[in-house]
């Protein structure tokens, strides 16, 4: 009795459930027929683009895309972005955005990478100055120079490290212009820097007439420290400067007079007597 009442109790769900989702249904295609979506395309990698990539048909396509999602700069044609340089990594199936391309003028390769008023500045380094390789493309870097002081011996007691750079970009290293997927370090003889005309000057004066340094620094991290210049002297010093001499031209200085404080006058009055003492300012 207990089993087919429970048959029966699972029959009425079974039907209550169909009936729920057919009514849904007609629901969400009444719906749709009154408000119909209207479909675009838009202009997607069909496979991953590194940096500087020609755009082509066979690397590109169109896709259907709501009309009511629209991205600001996305492509509707593949025309559009046939023979552009992109300037940034794309991911297949990521939207192709104005954003992320360069001029059509502007080619393929690295230079499609500079922005405009922007330089690219290549410097020799080492495994010590590449921060033992792990200064790749896309990595961001201080630049550091040591030299001397102008007009210093020869000694080379009196040479000065300061940061002429900070959060600079680094475009390529060696004639990689993508970063190693898995992070991993790479020996190269040059790193592509991108900077301002003014700082390619600095850049360039740094790594002809002094040692240049590079300091690897988070990606995100885009604030500026500003750090002060570092002297050999003060560095490898071990004390402080010592004081300035009492003697000039070889005559000795006199030393300051003491300053004269006039005593505490007090005016004591005992009775009818008046009497009055001092006491030293000390």
């Amino acid at each position: 009795m207990n089993r087919n009442r429970l048959i029966v109790g699972l029959l009425v769900a079974f039907v209550v459930a169909l009936l729920a989702s057919m009514f849904v249904y007609r629901q969400l295609q009444m719906a749709a027929a009154t408000h119909p979506i209207s479909m675009q395309e838009v202009v997607v990698a069909d496979v991953a683009l590194p940096i500087g990539t020609r755009l082509t048909a066979s690397n590109i396509r169109a896709i259907p895309w709501p009309g009511n999602a629209t991205i600001p700069g996305m492509l509707t044609r593949v025309e559009d972005g046939v023979d552009r340089a992109v300037i940034t990594q794309v991911a297949p199936n990521e939207p192709i955005l104005e954003a992320k391309l360069a001029p059509r003028s502007a080619g393929a390769g690295l230079p499609a990478t500079i922005p405009e008023g922007m330089r690219a500045v290549s410097v020799a380094v080492n495994d010590v100055v590449g921060v033992a390789g792990f200064v790749t493309p896309g990595t961001s870097v201080d630049v550091l120079v040591t030299g001397q002081l102008p007009g210093a011996n020869q000694n080379g007691n009196e040479n000065i490290t300061r940061t002429i750079l900070e959060n600079v970009r680094v475009l390529a290293a060696g004639q990689t212009i993508e970063q190693d997927r898995d992070g991993k370090p790479q020996t190269v003889p040059v790193v592509t820097l991108l900077v301002t005309p003014e700082d390619a000057a600095r850049l360039t004066m740094a790594s002809t007439e002094g040692k240049i340094q590079l300091a690897l620094r988070n990606t995100i991290d885009d604030g500026t420290a500003a750090p002060d210049p570092v002297l050999q002297a003060v560095l490898f010093g071990g004390s402080a400067p010592p004081p300035p001499k009492t003697e000039t031209a070889g005559r000795r200085v006199a030393p300051p007079k003491p300053i004269i404080v006039a005593p505490y006058t007090v005016e004591i009055i005992v009775g009818d007597k008046r009497e009055t003492k001092s006491f030293p300012n000390q």
